[in-house]
């Protein structure tokens, strides 16, 4: 039996998933982080390694068994960060095919593979950890909007919206927190916001995502505070699709519009918030959210590129 590998790895976590050539999902495990731009190429790829083995033994099958893995990881959006990762997976997993690609394009192909789209036109917005748009137009085109990271953007991401809180909690008294206030505190296990934010300049990238559920959790209770942050995040998000949908020339046109990422399905009222932007701008797209997990994508598209290396071979 020939089986795959499918990994989906950000700055938080790595997803795997082990799939045979029926697409029988055979076992799923999870590891640390794996974008390299982050965390290191070498901890990215130990990282990698890891889930495989963690997925590898649940399903009672040797490393050496897996003949093709597709890695959709973030921070490999350069060419040569791309290549390295791949060389050293194809020396890590030398029986196998190997393919690495961008953690929005395993997004994308999740979201065709979900939505029976094929090769036609398709957008999806990403909202986790960073925020990106991207999309497939009508001749097949495909770009994306966004997703340059914390310090170049990610406008309306859970770092965002992490951020944004913490700048709030300037204009909230220090004595009697609000709602919103005394929740960021507890979550951070701190007393005061002077140490709230030290915590946050010395590790941002750990603190800011992890304040988003808070914010959603207060917005969803009426803190007003919570609120206004969330619709900055959903105004943000919403012209990132924007701007995916007009360089696509999908504006006005019927099209699946998918949402994705953790930040969505979390909170009532970013759920409502979002959606009622995203209906004014693509008034005649179907509007869904994904539906597929991106690794499970990711296993999919490496079964594709093992049928078409046999093809070749054969």
């Amino acid at each position: 039996m020939r089986l795959v590998l499918g990994f989906d790895g950000g700055g938080t976590k790595t997803s795997c998933v082990l799939m045979d050539q029926n697409q029988v999902i055979l076992a799923q495990s999870r590891s640390g982080p794996s974008n390299p731009l982050r965390v290191g190429i070498g901890q990215s790829l130990a990282a990698i390694q890891d889930a495989a083995r963690q997925a590898a033994t649940s399903a009672s099958i040797g490393i050496s068994q897996i003949k093709a893995l597709c890695a959709g990881l973030a921070g490999v959006g350069e060419a040569d960060v791309c290549e390295k990762m791949r060389r050293l997976l194809a020396e890590s997993f030398p029986q196998a095919v190997v393919h690495v690609t961008t953690d929005l394009q395993i997004v994308l192909s999740a979201a065709s593979f979900a939505t029976e789209s094929g090769d036609g036109p398709i957008a999806v917005l990403l909202a986790g950890t960073g925020s990106a748009a991207i999309g497939r137009g009508k001749d097949g085109q495909i770009l994306r909007v966004g997703g340059r990271g914390p310090l170049n953007g990610d406008e309306g991401s859970a770092y965002d919206v992490g951020r944004r809180a913490l700048l709030a909690a300037d204009n909230i008294p220090t004595e009697g927190h609000s709602g919103l206030g005394e929740k960021i505190l507890t979550e951070l296990g701190v007393a005061s916001w002077a140490d709230a934010q030290e915590l946050s300049r010395s590790k941002p990238e750990e603190v800011y995502a992890r304040l988003f559920p808070v914010v959603a959790s207060a917005a969803d209770s009426g803190d007003e505070t919570a609120q206004d942050i969330l619709k900055a995040a959903a105004n943000d998000l919403a012209a990132l699709t924007v701007t995916l949908i007009e360089r696509l020339s999908l504006k006005g046109q019927e099209f699946s519009l998918v949402k994705s990422g953790g930040m969505m399905n979390r909170s009532h009222f970013f759920d409502a918030e979002i959606d009622q932007r995203l209906r004014l701008a693509a008034p005649k797209a179907s509007i869904t959210l994904l539906s597929m997990p991106p690794a499970e994508a990711a296993a999919r598209t490496a079964l594709q590129l093992l049928q078409t290396s046999e093809a070749e071979e054969n």
